[in-house]
């Protein structure tokens, strides 16, 4: 069984700890995307599970295997995985098939063992049409495949992805994020996939880590990691939420703007400095004053673009905060108007970190 597990692994450049103290268990068949923005330690982390760099500090465990610490580092040959790059890294004098087969080839394995396995893996990828075509003769979307039938047919305890899909257009990203959400629910290798790209992990994964600077922010599937952020980092980097800074009145209310805003999450000290998060589109914009006050707050609109199936409002609140607001493309309120917010209460989640 193909589990993998990192235990307080870290890697520095000289005084700089790309990887800082990371702690990660993925269960065997699980798909784990590895989030965050350029240099928050992913693609590191991703080198250093396929043996490409030596950590440190920590270890990195496959199945019962230790297979890297700070003393002896397994070389990458030996670790049964595979990994996919950025670049498809096709040979361009061989045939899809050929390609698809080299690593077989390699291990010299039997002539009917190959087309056998070749058969099968042309056909779960919908290559089969293709398998006599050269790189050059293919698109984009269908280099991918290839790079993911070759990377599939050695059976690999392990499947590494680095941003598998940064090559392709918006169009062909999300046909291959399905694409390689079937494969895996097909095969179910464990697989460690790094993206930048919140749509592409939450379309293809079981867990969500979200990286900032070397470290792991929050672990979760991708239905807490949207719905229950915990930091203001993730808050912001998962769905572009709003981040209102208040004060704590009682364990769930938060002063903020003239007015008192009712929230979930995280328990409240009375007097602290508090970070409430709410997306776009959960806001309520009004011209006129609602009947309920309850966690309503006036604004006066500072900007307003159509953007075809909504729009885009930026409001400023008394005290000069800015937030944006996503609504329907229905009557647009010019700006300088004074508004109504409704927040409701459901929404605003006090982040405890």
């Amino acid at each position: 069984m193909a589990s993998v597990d990192l235990r307080g692994l870290t890697r520095r450049f000289g005084s700089l700890a790309v990887v800082d103290d990371v702690s990660l268990r993925i269960d065997h068949g699980q798909l784990v995307c590895l989030l965050g923005p350029s240099g928050c330690g992913k693609t590191t982390t991703l080198r250093l599970l396929a043996g490409f760099l030596e950590p440190s500090d920590g270890e990195i465990h496959v199945g019962d295997r230790l297979v890297s610490s700070k003393a002896r580092t397994l070389p990458p040959e030996q670790r049964k995985m595979s990994m996919i790059f950025q670049s498809y890294a096709l040979w361009p004098h061989m045939t899809v098939a050929e390609n698809i087969v080299y690593g077989l080839r390699l291990r010299k394995i039997d002539r009917a063992t190959i087309a056998k396995k070749l058969d099968v893996i042309l056909k779960a990828t919908k290559l089969e049409i293709l398998a006599q075509r050269y790189p050059g003769e293919l698109s984009g979307g269908q280099q991918q495949r290839v790079a993911l039938a070759r990377a599939l047919i050695v059976e690999p305890e392990t499947l590494l992805l680095d941003e598998p899909l940064s090559n392709l257009d918006a169009n062909l990203r999300e046909e291959m994020r399905f694409e390689i959400r079937r494969l895996h629910d097909e095969y179910r290798y464990t697989t460690v996939y790094v993206t930048h790209d919140q749509s592409e992990a939450m379309t293809t994964a079981d867990l969500i880590a979200v990286m900032n600077s070397g470290k792991i922010d929050q672990l979760g599937t991708p239905e807490d990691i949207y719905d229950r952020p915990q930091s203001e980092f993730v808050a912001r980097f998962i769905g572009a939420s709003n981040v209102i800074k208040g004060t704590a009145r009682d364990d769930n209310h938060v002063a903020f703007a003239d007015a008192t805003l009712r929230v979930v999450g995280a328990k409240l000290t009375p007097g602290q400095d508090t970070a409430v998060a709410i997306r776009q589109h959960d806001i309520q914009l009004s011209t006129q004053a609602p009947q309920n006050r309850e966690n309503t707050i006036k604004a006066t609109v500072t900007r307003q673009v159509f953007l075809g199936a909504s729009r885009d409002y930026m409001v400023e609140t008394p005290d000069g905060t800015t937030l944006r607001i996503v609504t329907s493309t229905e009557s647009p309120v010019p700006r300088g108007t004074q508004v109504w917010l409704t927040l409701p209460p459901e929404r605003c989640r006090a982040l405890s970190r």
